[in-house]
């Protein structure tokens, strides 16, 4: 691995499989990467005992209820459902429910392309009828009112029900800099930061905050970390509150959109 530059992914590893590990062991191009995962989150119920996030709720209420109810428990055969990312979708198509459920968004990737996709697809979906079904929004605590205040101004109902909250593990900093003293002797390495939270204790275990100020310190140009974001809320929250701008945000929040604003970021150091 010593050859390998480490990219300390600041989210917990999906299961069975995380595809950003996937791609960053075996890239197409490029340099050879060593995927470390560092978690920064810790989930906690807000609604009826639900201890999981929204669609691990869903799925628990799926399993629970099925055999008390009729066979078509939970009735969405004609449902569609939305899903912003890969990774959700993975997990919708895994609920147990016969037939499928039926997911749609994928390809979009951010909120702001959801929403418009949402209009035109739920508008199809129910065109024969002059009321459209409510929207049942499933979020965390902490998230962007982009979805809903769309949905809203184009005159649809949005049911919001906050399934979970969020907070920084109290682990988070002793972890990330014990990963940062096994990866020391490296010539450089990576840091992907997926949300706002836990921006602030990652700079301050850099060395990269000026304690007087709150913000962070001047960037020194010789510097071997290096910081990427999944997408422009998190780079917003790191320049805008923290004084810090990111080596490189993601065009697309998905493993490639990564890889490939990393490989060219790379690419402009050697020209």
């Amino acid at each position: 691995m010593a050859s390998k530059t480490p990219i300390l992914l600041l989210k917990t590893k999906s299961v069975p499989g995380d595809a950003y590990e996937e791609l960053f062991s075996s890239p197409p191009s490029g340099p050879s990467f060593e995927p470390i995962f560092v978690p920064v989150l810790e989930h906690r119920f807000l609604q009826d005992g639900m201890t999981r996030r929204a669609v691990e709720a869903f799925t628990s209420l799926v399993q629970e209820r099925r055999g008390e109810e009729s066979d078509k428990w939970p009735f969405l055969q004609d449902v569609p459902v939305y899903s912003v990312g890969p990774a959700t979708t993975r997990a919708l198509k895994a609920v147990p429910q016969v037939p499928p459920l039926q997911v749609f968004g994928e390809h979009t990737g951010i909120g702001d392309k959801l929403a418009p996709f949402i209009l035109e697809h739920y508008g199809e979906w129910y065109k024969d009828r002059d009321v459209k079904p409510p929207l049942l929004f499933l979020v965390g605590e902490k998230r962007r009112d982009v979805i809903p205040r769309v949905l809203t101004g184009a005159g649809l109902k949005v049911d919001e029900v906050v399934i979970y909250g969020t907070g920084e593990l109290q682990s988070f900093a002793q972890d990330f800099h014990r990963r940062l003293e096994e990866t020391a002797d490296r010539p450089r390495r990576w840091v992907v930061v997926f949300s706002p939270s836990g921006c602030d204790s990652m700079l301050k275990v850099l060395g990269l905050i000026d304690e007087a100020t709150g913000k962070a310190k001047l960037k020194q140009p010789d510097r071997t970390t290096l910081i990427a974001t999944i997408g422009p809320t998190t780079r917003d929250h790191l320049v805008q509150t923290l004084g810090y701008e990111p080596e490189v945000c993601a065009e697309q929040p998905t493993p490639e959109g990564v890889w490939r604003g990393i490989l060219r970021f790379s690419q402009d150091l050697k020209e």
